[in-house]
C-alpha cells in the first residue's frame, strides 16, 4: 500500500481543483497512482472546480446575519439560479456569514480563516467539485456600534438571512433595544426600497455632486437663462436631489408625509433615549457583475466546427 503524503494529495488538488478529502481517497484508491486518481475524480465528476473558475458567476445569494450591536453582509455569488436553491450551497453561505461575524468584513481573512479542518477558501472550491459550478465569495461589509442595535432586512428571502438583497442599518442609542430593533429593521425596509445612495448630503461622494449640478447648469443655459439665475435654480434643484437620494431626506416609506430623519427623532419618544443613524449598507445581488449574453446556437456551431 503506498503512502498517501500530504504533498501528494496537495498535487491532485492543484491538478483537478477536486476536493480534499476527495482527492484523498482517490489516492488511497488508485494506490498513490496520480493519473489513475485523476481518471477516478472525473469518473466521478469531481474533477470540476479549476475548468468552472473561469466562468461568470452572477447569481448566487446574499446572506446578512446581525448580533447585537453588530451585523454583516456578505454576497456569494454562483452561474445559475438553481444553485442559490441547493441546501448544500445555503450552508455555505450561511458559514461564510458566521465566519465574517468573527474575522471581520475583509474578504481575504475571511477565506483564510479556518471551518473545522479546513479553510473557508478551501470549503468553497470543495462545493465547486462537489456542485459543478463556480462560486466565488465576491463582497462583505459590517456595521457595529457601541451602545445601540444593528437590524437586518433580507428581501425575497428563501431561508431566514439568505436572499436577493440583504440590508444593514446601524442604530445609535442607549434607549430600549427591542424598539430600536424594530425601528431598525423599518429602515432597513425602507433603505431596501428606496435604494439612497449616501446617509446625508455631506456623505455623496463630491464628483457625483458636482456631475449632478453641471448637468442641471447646461440644462437651463440651453434654455438662455442669465447665469445669477441658474446658480438659484441649481442650488434649489440640488435640495431636490439629496432629497431623492439620501437616507435621512428620502420620504419614509412606512409615512410618506415624513422624512427618515423626522421618523427617527419621532422614535426617541418610544425608545426613550436620542437616536442617531449611524450608518446601512444595502447588497443587491449581482449589481455591477458584467454578465456575459450567450448565444447558444452560435456554440454549437462553434463546437461543431461551423462558427
Amino acid at each position: 500500500m503506498a503512502t498517501i503524503t500530504a504533498a501528494l494529495v496537495k498535487d491532485l488538488r492543484d491538478k483537478t481543483g477536486a476536493g480534499m478529502m476527495d482527492c484523498k481517497q482517490a489516492l488511497n484508491e488508485t494506490n498513490g497512482d496520480m493519473d489513475a486518481a485523476v481518471d477516478w475524480l472525473r469518473k466521478k465528476g469531481l474533477s470540476k472546480a479549476a475548468k468552472k473558475s473561469g466562468r461568470v458567476a452572477a447569481e448566487g445569494l446574499i446572506a446578512a446575519l446581525t448580533e447585537g450591536n453588530k451585523g454583516v453582509v456578505v454576497e456569494v455569488n454562483s452561474e445559475t439560479d438553481f444553485v442559490a436553491r441547493n441546501e448544500q450551497f445555503q450552508g455555505l453561505v450561511k458559514m461564510i456569514a458566521q465566519v465574517a461575524m468573527k474575522a471581520g468584513a475583509d474578504v481575504e481573512k475571511i477565506k483564510a480563516a479556518p471551518v473545522g479542518e479546513v479553510t473557508v477558501e478551501q470549503a468553497i472550491s470543495d462545493a465547486i467539485a462537489t456542485i459543478g459550478e463556480n462560486m466565488t465569495l465576491r463582497r462583505a461589509a459590517g456595521l457595529s456600534v457601541g451602545e445601540g442595535v444593528v437590524s437586518s432586512y433580507v428581501h425575497n428571502a428563501v431561508l431566514d438571512g439568505l436572499g436577493k438583497m440583504g440590508v444593514l442599518v446601524a442604530l445609535e442609542s442607549t434607549g430600549k433595544k427591542d424598539e430600536l430593533a424594530a425601528l431598525g429593521r423599518q429602515i432597513a425596509m425602507h433603505v431596501a426600497a428606496s435604494n439612497p445612495q449616501a446617509l446625508d448630503a455631506a456623505s455623496l461622494d463630491p464628483a457625483v455632486v458636482r456631475r449632478e449640478k453641471d448637468v442641471m447648469a447646461d440644462k437651463y443655459r440651453q434654455q438662455g437663462k442669465p447665469d445669477a439665475m441658474i446658480e438659484k435654480i441649481v442650488e434649489s434643484g440640488l435640495k431636490t436631489y439629496y432629497k431623492e437620494v439620501t437616507l435621512l431626506e428620502q420620504p419614509f416609506i412606512h409615512d410618506s408625509g415624513k422624512s427618515v430623519a423626522q421618523a427617527v427623532k419621532e422614535a426617541e419618544g418610544r425608545v426613550g433615549a436620542p437616536i442617531k443613524l449611524a450608518g446601512f449598507v444595502r447588497y443587491a445581488l449581482g449589481e455591477g457583475i458584467e454578465k456575459q449574453d450567450s448565444d447558444f446556437a452560435a456554440e454549437v456551431a462553434a463546437a461543431a466546427g461551423q462558427g
